[in-house]
């Protein structure tokens, strides 16, 4: 395995293929990585400054935290504020500010917000505290969906009663839709995401493709990864054929992962839901399904997600849908920094804001 990974990371691989792409790329193009990962994978390695200027590499809605929508946030820091709750998170979350506080000033006040690295962790919470309702905040695409979908069915299996989620997971399929459609915005190809990928398959993408017929890359993470995604795209729009190449093929299956996509029909449902920076998008949310509202904390608390805007001046928005880089957003590294965000971009680690600023030289 070891030797295996190296390929993706040998340097001398990386250098061919930044050689090809200058030699074949003759065409002024933007290409879109949906996923966060890539887009830190991206700035880490300096990839931008080796690609030749005539092509662009914008960053997508792909990271969790940032498309999580405001009124999202908001019932978030609603629920923790209960007396009788403990809130659950992972940690880019708690730092999101809401219109009127964050989770993580909630915890400073005395409220009980806790880290987890997984959400079985909110499990043994709730075993642990009988007298209390455990509120796991779930956020994230159709990667972290199944491992709630089984932690809730592993609750129903033990008849734990305290124990409930906020789903406020998005599909990624229909968020593509929406970026092809948004007006004033170019994006000639996509790198898709790799980690959702290998949940949903390469076939997930079909109808997207042949509805849109536009180059579509399904990528690894490792930046000899990305360049070959990248090689592939110039190649496709080079000779002007369009196609949807699985690149990934060492994780990512045409099928994807049956087990785990059993585990999100099982347990969601499809539904309209509001993307930051997109809006509301039809059927690109998953809810707890009725069967399991015992574990659908907004019924079993009564918690309403309203329609929140974004705080005022904020450019995550256009950030995420890739019609403003973050040095074009006013508040950028001035009143929004790392140390005090305003908007999600630049508080999670797969945030674009937040890639900009550790390692972009404006």
């Amino acid at each position: 395995m070891v030797k295996y990974l190296e390929e993706f990371r040998d340097p001398a691989v990386a250098k061919s293929l930044i050689k090809n792409i200058k030699d074949i790329s003759t065409k002024d193009v933007r290409f879109m990585e949906v996923c966060g990962t890539h887009t830190m994978s991206i700035f880490r390695s300096g990839m931008r400054s080796v690609l030749p200027q005539n092509i662009g590499l914008i960053s997508g809605p792909g990271c969790p935290v940032c498309v999580t929508s405001q009124g999202e946030i908001d019932a978030y820091v609603e629920t923790a504020r209960l007396s009788n709750v403990i809130a659950t998170t992972f940690g880019d979350l708690i730092r999101v500010p809401g219109a009127s506080s964050s989770l993580q000033n909630v915890r400073s006040e005395g409220g009980d917000v806790r880290i987890v690295y997984s959400a079985f962790d909110s499990l043994e919470i709730a075993k642990n505290n009988p007298d209390k309702e455990v509120v796991f905040f779930g956020v994230g695409f159709e990667t972290t969906a199944p491992t709630i979908a089984a932690t809730i069915l592993f609750a129903k299996e033990k008849g734990l009663k305290n124990f409930s989620v906020i789903s406020s997971h998005k599909i990624v399929p229909p968020a593509l839709e929406t970026i092809v459609a948004t007006p004033g915005l170019k994006v000639d190809g996509f790198l898709l995401p790799g980690h959702v990928s290998l949940v949903i398959g390469e076939n997930a993408y079909k109808p997207f493709f042949e509805e849109y017929n536009i180059p579509c890359v399904i990528s690894g993470f490792e930046p000899v990864d990305i360049l070959k995604g990248v090689h592939l795209l110039v190649d496709m729009i080079e000779k002007g054929k369009p196609e949807l190449v699985n690149a990934y093929g060492r994780a990512v299956t045409p099928g994807g992962n049956p087990k785990a996509r059993e585990a999100i029909d099982q347990v969601f449902r499809i539904e309209d839901t509001v993307w930051r920076g997109l809006g509301t998008l039809k059927m690109s949310g998953l809810k707890i399904r009725d069967e399991f509202s015992n574990f659908d904390a907004e019924k079993k608390l009564g918690i309403k997600v309203l329609d929140t805007p974004e705080p005022k001046g904020c450019g995550c928005g256009e950030i995420l849908t890739g019609l403003k880089i973050p040095p074009e957003c006013a508040l950028y590294k001035k009143a929004c920094t790392p140390s005090k965000p305003i908007g999600p971009c630049m508080v999670s680690s797969e945030g674009t804001c937040a890639a900009y600023y550790k390692y972009h030289e404006d």
